[in-house]
C-alpha cells in the first residue's frame, strides 16, 4: 500500500519560513516524480512545486518561484518543501504527491497525501 504522510504545517507570521516534509512508503521512491499542491478554501487546487524522478528538473508555480524550494532525500524516502518569505496568500492545505509524470507544464501524480495545513498570519 502506497502512503504519503505530510508534516511540518502550522502557523507562521508573514515573512517567516516553514519546511514541509512528506514521507513516502513507496518502495521505488527514487524512481518516482514528486511534487506539492495546495488548495485554499473556496479556491481550486494549485500546483506548487515538483521535480522529476532523478531531481534533474525542477518545476515551480510563478507565485512561489524564488521563495520555495523543493528537494528530496531518496535514502529516507522523503520530499521537502522549504518555504521562505511566506505571505498570507500562501495559506492553504498543502498536499504531497508522487508518481505519474510531467508534461505540457502540468503534473499528473498517481498518489496523494492527506494534507497539512499552513496558515500565514499578517
Amino acid at each position: 500500500q502506497v502512503q504519503l504522510v505530510e508534516s511540518g504545517g502550522g502557523l507562521v507570521q508573514a515573512g517567516g519560513s516553514l519546511t514541509l516534509s512528506c514521507a513516502a512508503s513507496l518502495r521505488t521512491f527514487s524512481q518516482n516524480a514528486m511534487g506539492w499542491f495546495r488548495q485554499a478554501p473556496g479556491k481550486e487546487r494549485e500546483f506548487v512545486a515538483g521535480m522529476t524522478w532523478n531531481g534533474g528538473t525542477l518545476f515551480y508555480a510563478d507565485s512561489v518561484r524564488g521563495r520555495f524550494t523543493i528537494s528530496r532525500d531518496n535514502a529516507r524516502n522523503t520530499v521537502f518543501l522549504q518555504m521562505n518569505s511566506l505571505k498570507p496568500e500562501d495559506t492553504a492545505d498543502y498536499r504531497c504527491a508522487a508518481g505519474g509524470y510531467f508534461t505540457g507544464g502540468s503534473y499528473y501524480p498517481n498518489y496523494w497525501g492527506q494534507g497539512t495545513q499552513v496558515t500565514v498570519s499578517s
